[in-house]
């Protein structure tokens, strides 16, 4: 088994969080184990919210983080335990946020089961991973130089 590198607090991006309710302090992201990818963010409700089979809900977070460094980019995603179990998915599948936006966090909650939900005030409802990006720049051509694959694509690659 490989050997695992060690954490360096020191190279850890750091990102400002403004808080827009102050119960927030108490559930604060985090990330559950030191081999997590992402953080828990939490459903700031004041009361249970019932989703019914097919419903979608923008759920507030109360939070707002800004990235700033335009080679990061925050993704919001669903729990996979909430989905699998519960249908409890993000109604725009993944949630992309810019390293410059500063509004508040959103999570779009939408029961794809076949069961009414009922999502609980600050329950752990979806992740936020920080991740890289690359801009890249566009060159016009008229054409590609040749690969195995080609324009192959939706299956071209064969089944097993």
């Amino acid at each position: 088994m490989p050997e695992s590198l060690p954490s360096n607090p020191a190279t850890k991006p750091r990102l400002q969080v403004k808080l827009l309710d102050e119960r927030l302090h108490d559930y604060m992201p985090r990330y559950a184990t030191q081999g997590s990818a992402g953080m828990d963010l939490r459903a700031l409700l004041d009361e249970s919210l019932t989703l019914e089979p097919g419903q979608c809900e923008l759920v507030r977070t109360g939070l707002a983080i800004h990235i700033g460094d335009p080679g990061f980019a925050g993704l919001i995603l669903p729990r996979s335990g909430l989905g699998h179990k519960h249908g409890i998915v993000l109604g725009n599948l993944v949630g992309l946020i810019d390293s410059d936006y500063q509004g508040e966090l959103m999570i779009s909650t939408w029961n794809r089961g076949t069961t009414p939900f009922v999502l609980e005030p600050f329950e752990r409802l979806a992740q936020y991973v920080l991740v890289p990006v690359v801009q890249a720049e566009l060159d016009i051509v008229d054409g590609f130089e040749t690969s195995l694959r080609g324009e192959g694509g939706f299956g071209s690659s064969g089944r097993h």
